[in-house]
């Protein structure tokens, strides 16, 4: 079916290229769109199963999915619907000329520090997006994370492949059903977190320890646990301990401080790991040159972590100072003194000119004639 449709037009708009991948599920091509003069990707569902409506909602749940994000380390979706001479469910997303992960590790073996937690800054950004909108990636691996050059820019991630996104979704899309179960384990063994592998309901801090997984793979080029077949490491994510990255690579001379961070970001139990993709990627920042920080940061959503403050001299701020407390206290009471002294001078004041204005009492020149007049405040 691939031969049969290169050099073919659909939608009156779109003209195959190339076959780019196959999978299980369908095919992705490369093609044209004369109009707008650009390459895209087209990933079309196998006609054969249109007849199940497991992998049909979760094609159409891929779409949505990728359809609400916005993030530019996201890849974009320009169109979704279904053929109608062969019935193909079929994804028109953007094109993107760059190598994935894996293939990167496989080739160039462990990346660089700061080069990788670049990235990975920006992965999580893209994360921290579709975690907000509720959607769970649930099988994020080096596959599904391609760096290309956009803009100008190299090593600009893409976030793929939402095939296994958990939605929450107030108002279901009619037709959907639930792809999976409790008690069912999907995903990459690989990069599954211990809840994935033990078949639970999933949440955003289950995507944490995946890139938690994928960061050491690519600052060591090997997995934190030993060396075993693909099934096995869903034991490992359960019980096994990870093998600290310091020890895994000591010629490295990575710092100790990643040893904690991808500790935390790879925790059994979620409660124990960075609780969003913000948080770890907050983490991540601190090992970055201070020059690097805050262009690193621009990858997360609106509303993020603020960029570092530059060193300035202390603010004489009460309340948020070391010591604010006592000085304010302190300027209590000396201004309480200050009012008391200007009452008590007031109160001198007021008394001598009292005592003025008894003095000047005039008294009646013919006190038998007349009554004495009452001095001033006399009953």
């Amino acid at each position: 079916m691939s031969e049969d449709l290169i050099g073919k037009e659909i939608l009156g708009q779109f003209r195959f290229v190339e076959l780019m991948g196959r999978g299980g599920m369908g095919e992705v091509y490369k093609a044209e769109q004369p109009a707008m003069d650009r390459l895209v990707a087209i990933k079309l569902l196998h006609s054969k199963l249109a007849a199940r409506p497991d992998l049909v909602s979760r094609f159409r749940r891929e779409a949505r999915a990728m359809s609400r994000l916005t993030h530019p380390n996201t890849v974009r979706v320009f169109l979704y619907g279904q053929l109608e001479d062969t019935g193909q469910l079929y994804i028109v997303m953007e094109y993107l000329n760059g190598v994935d992960l894996a293939r990167i590790t496989r080739k160039q073996g462990a990346m660089e520090m700061t080069r990788a937690i670049r990235i990975m800054i920006q992965v999580l950004g893209a994360l921290e997006e579709a975690h907000t909108l509720g959607i769970v990636h649930r099988d994020l691996k080096p596959e599904n994370i391609m760096l290309t050059t956009q803009g100008g820019i190299a090593d600009f991630p893409k976030v793929l492949d939402f095939g296994l996104a958990k939605m929450r979704e107030e108002n279901p899309h009619p037709g959907s059903v639930a792809l999976t179960q409790a008690g069912m384990v999907f995903g990459t063994p690989e990069f599954m977190s211990p809840e994935q592998a033990r078949g639970e309901t999933l949440d955003p801090r289950s995507d944490v320890y995946s890139v938690g997984v994928i960061l050491y793979e690519m600052l060591t080029a090997r997995l934190p646990f030993p060396r075993c077949k693909p099934m096995e490491y869903i034991a490992h994510h359960i019980q096994t301990p990870p093998i600290p990255i310091s020890e895994r690579q000591p010629d490295l001379n990575l710092p100790k401080a990643l040893d904690h961070i991808l500790g935390k970001a790879l925790e059994k139990s979620r409660d124990e790991r960075y609780q969003s993709a913000r948080e770890f990627a907050e983490a991540l920042r601190t090992l970055l040159p201070r020059s690097a920080q805050s262009t690193a940061f621009r990858a997360l959503p609106a509303g993020g972590v603020p960029a570092p403050v530059k060193p300035s001299a202390p603010r004489a701020s009460a309340g948020n100072a070391p010591g604010a407390a006592g000085r304010t206290s302190g300027k209590g009471l000396i201004i309480g003194l200050m009012c008391v002294i200007v009452v008590l001078l007031a109160l001198v004041a007021f008394l001598l000119a009292t005592g003025k204005r008894e003095q000047a009492v005039v008294v009646p020149l013919n006190p038998v004639e007349s009554q004495p007049r009452a001095a001033p405040g006399a009953p």
